[in-house]
């Protein structure tokens, strides 16, 4: 799995007002379901933005069902009423940039899940990915180099493994801001690399062993620092 997809930072600000023109386009122009918006490239003309973040605003509103690309055709609004739709898309603009202890918060309660359900549902393909994952993790700790990514991988192919679509979608949402907020801060402490070793491999073990209460318990144990990071026990 490559990872250089999941690391593109957004710019939030501008995505929301790419979002809210949209809406204004669409609502000026009385556009239905099934209608066509203009091109990524008159958009971003139309807006004064660069063409990626246009397509990253459609992404986002794809990915909440109101709009729908079809390749070499365009792109075009979701069969859902104006009235619904305007509705859904100044939710969004509410939505908050989510703050770096939120983020964590819900990796730690989606991880304890995917750990139980890959322990029931891994397949080979699925294990030779997380020992792909583990050895590299421990090629970078073992010299002193920075295995923020590598540790990621190991937790995506777990995600993956769990054969649960929404969760492994989650978990690649939430993934980018991780990774970007991870050293800024600071939650792990450089010395813990070592023994997320030693943690990486048992939850990998009980994966492998079908155990699916022990998996679960080992990624509890793995995350006591987030824990206490989160609910601010230590």
């Amino acid at each position: 799995m490559k990872l250089e997809i999941l690391t593109k930072s957004e710019n939030f600000t501008v995505q929301k007002d790419i979002i809210s023109k949209i809406k204004d386009l669409i609502n000026f122009k009385n556009l239905e379901p099934g209608d066509k918006l203009p091109s990524e490239r008159m958009l971003s003309e139309k807006f004064e933005v660069s063409r990626s973040n246009v397509r990253e605003a459609i992404q986002k509103l794809e990915f909440y069902g109101l709009l729908k690309s079809i390749p070499q055709s365009g792109t075009f609004v979701a069969n859902i009423g104006v009235i619904a739709m305007n509705g859904m898309i100044d939710d969004i603009l509410r939505l908050d940039d989510p703050d770096f202890k939120s983020l964590v918060e819900t990796r730690i309660l989606l991880e304890l899940k995917t750990a139980r359900l890959a322990a029931l549902r891994r397949t080979e393909e699925d294990l030779s990915n997380m020992k792909n994952a583990l050895v590299a993790y421990e090629e970078k700790v073992i010299n002193g180099e920075d295995a923020v990514q590598e540790d990621l991988l190991f937790h995506l192919a777990i995600a993956k493994a769990s054969g649960n679509s929404t969760m492994n979608t989650f978990m690649l949402i939430i993934t980018p801001e991780i990774i970007t907020n991870f050293e800024k801060y600071h939650v792990c402490d450089k010395g813990l690399a070592q023994r997320g070793i030693l943690e990486h491999n048992a939850i990998f073990d009980a994966i492998v062993n079908q155990d699916a209460q022990l998996a679960k318990q080992k990624m509890k144990e793995h995350f006591k620092e987030l824990y206490q990071y989160c609910y601010n026990l230590g």
